[in-house]
Parts: C-alpha cells; structure tokens; sequence
C-alpha cells in the first residue's frame, strides 16, 4: 500500500484560496474516482471536489471552516501500489542529434 496527497486545486478565475465548508467523506471510508469528497467555498461559490483517487481516506489536513490556499494539502489516501504511479524507472529519451551549417558572408 502507498500514501498519496491531494492538495487543493486551482478553483479557475484567478482564486488563489477557499474555506472547506463540510467534509463528505470520514477517515476509513474507501472511496473511489470521482465521488464527491468536500465542499469548499471561494469568493464567487461553492463547489464539492470530486476525489481524485480510489482509495482509503487517511488523513485530513483541514477542518471545517479551516482557509486554504491553492496547493495545501487537504486529504491523504492509502491506495494500492498500483494507482500509486509507475513502479521502476523510465528511460530517458536521448535528444536527436542535431546539425547546424553556418553559412559566411562572401567578402
């Protein structure tokens, strides 16, 4: 199992932070994609953040009426080892070779 962060994004229209109004989901409870997760308000409104992850919820990092800015952390999930991104590493795509052909002035 693997832990991952998901921090909050950025709501659009130049919002840089939002309230949490109400969490929808408790510690323990397994969720998946796209399931509604909080509702948060900014300036302009409310708006329920969907998760972005299958997973176990595991931490919380806000409270109710907590103020958060874009990229605070707001829940940790426990998910499989396989949503948890690419095992091993990728190879690194070597740049094609590349030719320049100055070409002088003629005196």
């Amino acid at each position: 199992m693997a832990e991952i962060s998901f921090e909050l994004p950025d709501l659009g229209e130049g919002l840089v932070e939002a309230r949490v109004l109400e969490w929808l989901v408790s510690i323990g409870d397994m969720v998946t994609r796209g399931e509604p997760l909080v509702e948060v308000e900014t300036t302009k409104s409310a708006v329920e953040l969907p998760s972005p992850q299958t997973g176990v919820v595991v931490t919380f990092h806000a409270e109710e009426d907590d103020l958060l800015h874009v990229g605070d952390t707001l829940v940790t999930f426990e998910v499989d080892d396989e949503q948890a991104g690419i095992v091993g590493t990728v190879p690194k795509a070597e740049a094609p070779e590349r030719r320049v052909r100055l070409q002088l002035p003629d005196d």
